[in-house]
């Protein structure tokens, strides 16, 4: 378990601070194979999850569908034979805070159970 994966998500609006590029560096450190994309000026955490068939793809999909709905912050999930594509960002402050690392660790963690 990372020590970003243990930390709690806070509360955050379309007011809340991106996260600095000095912040995005410390954090990426413990999510390393999540790559930031960037959609329309928007800053995103994105990974592709590899799976042996799409039973598999779609109970790690569920998994991450319930971590999203314990905290209230959902990513894009494109589930497929194979593979689900996890996209992690804030919506309303069109942008990455400190919550989409924390999930993305924590989806890490979901895909090794």
């Amino acid at each position: 378990m990372s020590q970003l994966s243990e930390q709690q998500c806070e509360a955050c609006g379309w007011d809340a601070p991106h996260v600095s590029d000095e912040e995005i560096q410390a954090y990426h450190r413990d999510i390393p194979e999540w790559e930031i994309v960037e959609r329309d000026g928007v800053k995103q955490l994105e990974r592709v999850f590899k799976f042996r068939n799409f039973k598999q793809a779609l109970a790690f999909t569920n998994r991450v569908g319930e971590i999203a709905e314990e905290v209230g912050h959902h990513p894009a999930l494109l589930t497929e034979w194979g593979k689900v594509t996890v996209t992690w960002w804030s919506h309303e402050m069109k942008g990455l805070h400190k919550n989409d690392f924390i999930l993305a660790a924590r989806t890490d963690e979901a895909a090794t159970e």
